[in-house]
């Protein structure tokens, strides 16, 4: 009897951000819009660092990491959320939750450790940069990806482990737009006390850790550049480091309130509007804060753009 009732929910409805039908079609074709844009953003990026050389360095290596990981990261959530808020239905099976609550929380985690990366890369190339070189190898890159990746992957299927044995034998009515782990935990029939803990643990190991190398490594890079000598030399380290910390700030500030927040007894709206910042918005932001004020971006930008257009009229010329 007992192994009938383990998961008897075959389903769940997602609630969605809205129930009224026009606001959501409006909400459809703004989230349409902002999608395709994170979408067509980050592959520009990705396009632009494999194109030119010159940007072929650290910080561009782990930047390729963060768009495409941002693209998967938009993919594993939006295009549903598109197709529910088309149909008016938010219905999807016990399995596709999983699958789904699974995939969206290890490219969190994932982009959690990065950015902890992206900060000690700028640590280095800031404060020690006549051992950069040595220090940032295209072994360290990569060992420094392939960590972050794998640690976000690994750990998430704790998490998710941990509340799928849990059984769900009650309502199935998620108040939220996708799958996400917190506030599916919330529908489980049993005491949730121990998993609540370890994805608590977990997320201080994936939030707070990189977080701290993170506070710490721009307080040092602070600090260094407040004694550069030269000005243009402040400008450009102030430059880059600031893009990073705005992406941190939204980030960290939205994942961390919504997985270290106690919580309550039924999920609310304002888990939703929450998540809306770090599954929405930040993908989105990432390209444009990392290229509108680097000049390195504008000049491989330019030259994408003398290549493409100026070519086929010198070749046409020629041929004329």
């Amino acid at each position: 009897m007992k192994a009938e009732n383990v998961t008897s929910v075959t389903q769940f409805i997602l609630a969605g951000l809205s129930n009224h039908r026009k606001t959501q079609i409006l909400l459809f074709a703004v989230v349409l819009l902002i999608y395709l844009l994170t979408v067509v953003g980050n592959l520009v990026v990705i396009m632009l660092i494999q194109v030119d050389s010159r940007l072929h360095t650290p910080m561009y290596f782990f930047l390729t990491h963060l768009s495409s990981l941002e693209i998967c990261y938009v993919t594993s959530t939006v295009p549903q959320m598109l197709a529910h808020l088309l149909a008016g239905n938010g219905a999807i099976s016990f399995a596709r939750c999983a699958a789904q609550m699974y995939i969206a929380l290890s490219l969190g985690s994932t982009e959690a450790l990065l950015l902890g990366a992206m900060a000690y890369d700028r640590y280095l190339a800031i404060c020690r940069p006549l051992l950069y070189v040595i220090a940032m190898g295209r072994w360290r890159q990569l060992q420094l990806a392939l960590a972050s990746w794998a640690s976000g992957f690994l750990l998430s299927v704790m998490n998710v482990g941990c509340t799928l044995r849990l059984p769900f034998c009650g309502p199935n009515h998620v108040n939220h737009f996708f799958c996400e782990l917190p506030v599916v935990l919330k529908l489980a029939c049993a005491d949730t006390q121990v998993t609540e803990a370890v994805i608590f643990g977990a997320a201080v190991l994936i939030l707070l850790v990189p977080l701290s190398v993170i506070l710490t490594s721009y307080s040092l890079i602070l600090a260094s550049i407040l004694r550069m000598q030269s000005a243009s030399g402040r400008h450009k380290a102030f430059s880059t480091c600031a893009s990073h910390l705005a992406v941190v700030t939204l980030f960290y500030g939205t994942v961390i309130s919504m997985y270290m927040r106690p919580q309550s007894g039924a999920a609310t709206d304002l888990d939703k509007r929450i998540a809306v910042f770090y599954i929405v918005v930040t993908p989105l932001l990432n390209p444009i804060i990392y290229t509108l004020r680097n000049k390195d971006v504008h000049r491989a930008v330019a030259k994408v753009i003398q290549r493409w257009g100026l070519e086929p009229r010198l070749k046409h010329s020629n041929l004329a």
